[in-house]
């Protein structure tokens, strides 16, 4: 379905029932359907919302506005406009660094954050050249094939996955696919995460060549010091889809420890803001 959200048309794919809701944000390339594994892994009693940000899947792809403000409002319009009470945000590289924005705001109703190979807070650093290279990564089905192989993944994706991943990549906008290398994975949200007050697990891949452990551990870890890291074994940077199984029970296991801890709609928000 698609739902009206900061001026355009965001598409959401809505599943299951519950009092606690997960939302999905997908990475850089990538659509709601990056989850679908994940999703399918979950327990019928949890209520799952992912979003395809814009110029991505199924949503508008308006001529401008692809910042880490501008995806953050996308999807917090989707949140006010299915009412959702309790919340936990899953954020995947992009939508990993869309996720921190949003919840250093400390919106009414999020009681937690799962960061799965999340960009880092600070400016993407990378050599020019290899900028270059990254914004041609989505050209054609052959660049795509390469940056799976290369890059993004450290397990052999089903025929079926490796499709998705090539049609979500080559349907992307061209402004959308411009607009991460080029100008968001620029921003630095550094001193914004410092505000983040909710339990976070960061879900690394062990083998992630994009958002290593390493910069993670340097990069992310110490601006949010509560937040706890869990390392995949053998796992690239396309663990939604290399180790679905197990990213599932990793994020059910934290879902369901947030929500017993938080069991009359309470968050974090509510008492740590004054903190």
């Amino acid at each position: 379905m698609k739902i009206a959200s900061n001026g355009i048309r965001v598409h959401v794919e809505e599943q299951g029932r519950g009092e606690l809701s997960l939302v999905f944000l997908h990475y850089w390339g990538g659509s709601s359907r990056t989850w679908r594994n994940v999703i399918a892994a979950l327990p019928n009693s949890h209520h799952t919302v992912a979003i395809d940000h814009r110029g991505w899947g199924e949503s508008d792809a308006p001529a401008g506005g692809y910042g880490l403000v501008d995806l953050a409002n996308d999807a917090q319009g989707i949140i006010e406009a299915l009412d959702l009470k309790r919340y936990i945000l899953v954020g995947h590289s992009m939508g990993g660094k869309v996720a921190q924005l949003m919840a250093s705001r400390r919106p009414k109703g999020l009681i937690g954050l799962a960061l799965v190979a999340p960009s880092s807070p600070p400016p993407l650093a990378i050599p020019p050249e290899a900028r270059e290279t990254m914004a041609g990564a989505y050209s054609t089905r052959e660049s795509v094939g390469m940056a799976i192989d290369h890059m993004l993944t450290a397990k052999v994706l089903s025929q079926k996955d490796r499709e998705q991943v090539i049609e979500d990549s080559l349907r992307g906008a061209p402004q959308a696919k411009a607009a991460w290398p080029w100008s968001t994975s620029l921003e630095d949200i550094s001193r914004e995460v410092e505000a983040i007050n909710v339990p976070t697990i960061v879900i690394a891949g062990e083998l992630d060549r994009v958002d290593s452990v390493d910069t993670l551990k340097a990069e992310l870890l110490p601006r949010i010091p509560h937040a706890v890291m869990h390392v995949m074994p053998g796992t690239g940077h396309l663990s939604p889809l290399e180790s679905s199984d197990e990213l599932a029970r990793l994020i059910v296991d934290f879902a369901d420890a947030r929500a017993k801890a938080e069991p009359n709609g309470t968050n974090g928000n509510a008492t740590g803001a004054a903190s």
